[in-house]
């Protein structure tokens, strides 16, 4: 069976090229192009293509946005983008969103083949240097220690309170303890979260209780 690769490029060159790329190939056909996203859906529509090629730079449209839309309407229609960026964060966006092959430009021409032909059988493909920096990327965020964890439960538990507004009598109230000793857990939770001030740590902890903390200053030391 030959399966059928519609290319969305806005360079006429790039088009061409592919086609004479694929054009020797048996059991690949070129059967049609498209030089924006709305010719692209327009496309897919009316040729029922086996794969999409498609370059991620698409002039004044957006080629992230296309590989969603795409995926949307047609889920089971393998996507593979083609790229300039050599960026493991762009590779992760785009197959979270539904590509399934991301390949750089400057690949050989074997390579960009051989994608093809793995998404068309529904794998998916990146080229190794790239896929080991996604792979460092997933891990290191996965093994990330929050700031916050260095912190016991006590002191998390005022971290809380604080993200709610209480001030140190209401937190004492809350958690069964005298005002003194909420005020050293303050001290110590700036300290270890290297905080500059109260309102630095008010501010933390905020964020902290609505999932989106940052991470604490390497630099500067409690006033």
């Amino acid at each position: 069976m030959v399966a059928r690769v519609l290319i969305v490029d806005d360079h006429p060159l790039m088009r061409e090229g592919l086609c004479e790329l694929i054009a020797p190939e048996r059991d690949l056909e070129v059967c049609g192009e498209a030089d924006s996203a709305r010719s692209a859906i327009a496309a897919i529509e009316a040729l029922t293509p086996t794969v999409v090629v498609l370059d991620l730079t698409l002039g004044q449209d957006d080629g992230v946005s296309l590989v969603g839309d795409i995926h949307q309407r047609w889920p089971t229609l393998p996507i593979l983008v083609l790229s300039m960026h050599d960026e493991a964060l762009y590779a992760e966006r785009l197959l979270s969103l539904g590509a399934r092959a991301y390949v750089m430009k400057q690949e050989a021409s074997a390579v960009f083949l051989q994608a093809l032909r793995k998404v068309i059988a529904g794998e998916h493909y990146l080229s190794p240097a790239l896929a080991t920096r996604l792979y460092t990327r997933i891990t290191r965020t996965r093994d990330a220690v929050h700031p916050a964890e260095s912190l016991t439960p006590r002191e998390r538990a005022v971290l809380q309170e604080m993200a709610r507004g209480h001030g140190t009598q209401a937190i004492a109230a809350a958690l069964g303890m005298n005002g003194k000793t909420v005020d050293s857990h303050r001290r110590n939770i700036r300290e270890k979260l290297g905080l500059a001030s109260a309102a630095d740590l008010v501010r933390y902890a905020v964020q902290w209780e609505s999932g989106a903390a940052p991470a604490a200053p390497e630099t500067g030391s409690p006033k």
